[in-house]
């Protein structure tokens, strides 16, 4: 596919513009957008394409669209509780039932707020998967985790909750401010850093969103391909796999381009941004943006230290957490070492790297089967560090 990218690129940055274009000329994209800063300054800034993965219209992507980004919506909820932690509100150490007594039931007594960030609280499924309205309504959502008994005893292994992540991070930002998790993302973090970053789309911004949809690719490769005990692909098929049941708690699966979606707030999966929102929001936990930090140092390092590591009991795959983001390993390939981020299933991505004092935001329009290493993000992270100085 041959186009037009638009937006601008520091002196030094014309790699990362060529590794952009490349990805439309060779890998399918239909419409993204990439936002790079660098030490809380934006170098890169492109975008091209169509607004609507599909044929129904040809609307150009603008640099003001805005995208779901599935997953990386997680590394956005995460910063929520790490600062209601600095503010004294949370306490990462504590059980969750500290503030959230119901949850106490069925043997989960012993779950720390830090194992629900780095996914070992030992409840990636439900056993009664939810419908839309009721993964949508925080009490009736909130209730079904409480009732849920763990599918291994809490802090001993890790396991990627896919969904049941946000139900659990939302019901603890309820209880100790009295906001959803959109809510407080919007007024502590969006607000003061003017983000175009939502969770939970407001009416007025639904227009700049674009239709997503499925699209054909290369097929993962590295860790993705691996098969430790069992192939991924089986994992993904058997019905019974903790796999098909983390990502099934929500059946049927909702429609991305549903505006009931759009406008609900789910902070594992829904969150919808431009690519200059999360990379902005990731510029902002390392660094000051325009003056404005939201997470001290201290609590970045606490936040990017390995937490679990090693075959993931839903994902299959060997895979890093910290509290609330992937570290940079085999299953989900980053800048350098010491990054940490979160993808979206299918293509999106969000990450920084404090050493070197990048933060990348990549939002896409055309999901890929990829879960945690999509070829194309992968291609604008080797064209990022060809720009950055040996060391």
């Amino acid at each position: 596919m041959d186009v037009e990218v638009h937006g601008t690129v520091a002196g030094g940055w014309e790699p990362v513009r060529e590794a952009f274009a490349r990805n439309f000329e060779r890998l399918g994209e239909r419409g993204a957008a990439l936002a790079v800063y660098r030490d809380g300054r934006r170098v890169v800034d492109l975008w091209a394409g169509t607004k609507d993965v599909d044929g129904d219209g040809d609307a150009p992507w603008q640099r003001d669209t805005a995208q779901v980004v599935r997953s990386a919506t997680k590394g956005v909820a995460a910063a929520a509780v790490l600062m209601l932690h600095e503010r004294g509100l949370l306490d990462l150490d504590a059980p969750v039932g500290r503030y959230w007594p119901e949850f106490k039931a069925r043997g989960k007594e012993g779950v720390l707020v830090r194992h629900v960030l780095a996914h070992r609280a030992g409840l990636p499924v439900l056993d009664r998967p939810l419908s839309f309205a009721d993964a949508t309504d925080p009490v009736r959502a909130a209730e079904a985790v409480a009732a849920q008994a763990p599918v291994w005893e809490p802090g001993t292994d890790h396991g990627y909750h896919a969904l049941t992540y946000g139900w659990l991070v939302d019901e603890l930002v309820r209880r100790v401010t009295g906001k959803g998790t959109g809510e407080w993302i919007a007024s502590e973090m969006a607000a003061p850093l003017g983000l175009d970053l939502w969770v939970g789309l407001p009416a007025s911004e639904a227009h700049r969103v674009g239709r997503a949809g499925k699209v054909e690719g290369p097929e993962p490769s590295g860790a993705l391909r691996a098969r430790p005990k069992r192939s991924v692909t089986a994992a993904y098929t058997d019905p019974d796999s903790l796999t098909r049941r983390a990502f099934a708690a929500i059946d049927p699966s909702p429609d991305h381009n549903d505006p009931a979606f759009r406008r609900a707030a789910l902070p594992a999966a829904n969150g919808i941004a431009t690519a200059d929102g999360l990379a902005r929001f990731y510029a902002s936990l390392i660094g000051p943006v325009d003056g404005v930090r939201l997470l001290s140092p201290g609590t970045v390092e606490r936040a990017r230290a390995e937490e679990s590591a090693g075959p993931d009991r839903v994902l299959v795959v060997a895979t890093r957490f910290g509290l609330g983001y992937m570290l940079h390993g085999s299953a989900s390939p980053l800048l350098a070492p010491g990054s940490f981020g979160h993808p979206g299933r299918g293509g999106s991505l969000g990450f920084a790297d404090p050493e070197s004092g990048i933060a990348l935001g990549y939002v896409t329009n055309g999901f890929r089967r990829t879960v945690t290493a999509d070829p194309r993000a992968q291609a604008l992270i080797r064209a990022v560090r060809e720009c950055l100085p040996a060391s």
